[in-house]
């Protein structure tokens, strides 16, 4: 039964791949310059919803998920199953929401992809508290502690969760944003000489690593399906254009010094 079910979810998954596939070879070219790509990977289902199955996934309504449609007003996301040299190739933007645990080989490719110049989003919650359809223990449920010690170490930084933290959402503030969290992560850089700095103490660290920049948040309620705080839409704008767009950096200003905490 359990080599069964492990089938089945590889056929789901391989069919998804397939319709996403379709559903961009079908969409219109937008008149003047075309949107940036960007690739998109997580057990958050922000591009497939909180779907089951596919007729779930065709009928979309109330399993969709409002950051789609927020992400789609400015980029063609992309869904990826696996990170590789094929898979990121071509992709200058990358958003990982609570992702699975990455390979060994995903971790090199990751790596190499940022140091090559590519720009990503991580949102790693060490406690995700969103809720979901699904039941603890079902692959389709999102991964509720984040397993990513392997590539974050690499590259300078470490994330910890203090057990005795309050509950409950509040709202963290860089300068032009207020994030909503709840019960966010910990993340320290150090000294600093890997690359990476604060933006926000302890929760939002932005690194310069080769030729690129990763964006980590510790934490992720901001992206919650079921009742989202009031203000996710507009922090999911922000950091989206804080490590994609590089409105700061347009201004004059060096990586560090696009934003501080208030």
């Amino acid at each position: 039964m359990r080599l069964l079910r492990s089938s089945l979810s590889a056929v789901l998954a391989a069919g998804l791949l397939s319709l996403a596939t379709a559903c961009h070879a079908d969409e219109p070219v937008p008149d003047g310059e075309a949107l940036p790509e960007l690739g998109l990977m997580g057990t958050i289902p922000i591009y497939w919803g909180e779907s089951g199955d596919f007729g779930e996934v065709l009928a979309g309504g109330e399993n969709a998920h409002w950051a789609r449609e927020r992400l789609e007003a400015d980029y063609r996301l992309s869904p990826l199953d696996t990170l590789d040299e094929a898979s990121l190739a071509g992709i200058d933007f990358l958003m990982l929401a609570q992702p699975r645990a990455l390979s060994p080989a995903e971790n090199v490719a990751l790596d190499a992809w940022v140091r090559g110049g590519g720009r990503l989003l991580l949102f790693a919650d060490p406690m995700l508290t969103g809720e979901s359809r699904f039941a603890i223990g079902d692959r389709r449920r999102p991964q509720d502690v984040i397993l990513l010690s392997p590539i974050l170490d690499h590259w300078g930084l470490a994330l910890a969760f203090d057990e005795d933290r309050p509950a409950g959402p509040r709202l963290v503030r860089a300068a032009g944003a207020a994030i909503p969290v709840n019960l966010p992560g910990s993340i320290d850089v150090g000294d600093g000489e890997g690359g990476c700095a604060m933006l926000i103490p302890e929760v939002l660290a932005e690194c310069r690593i080769g030729q690129g920049s990763a964006l980590v948040l510790a934490d992720a309620a901001l992206l919650d399906l079921h009742e989202p705080h009031p203000g996710a839409a507009a922090a999911l704008d922000w950091l989206a254009g804080r490590a994609f767009a590089g409105h700061g950096e347009s201004a004059g200003q060096d990586l560090f010094g696009r934003a501080s905490a208030q």
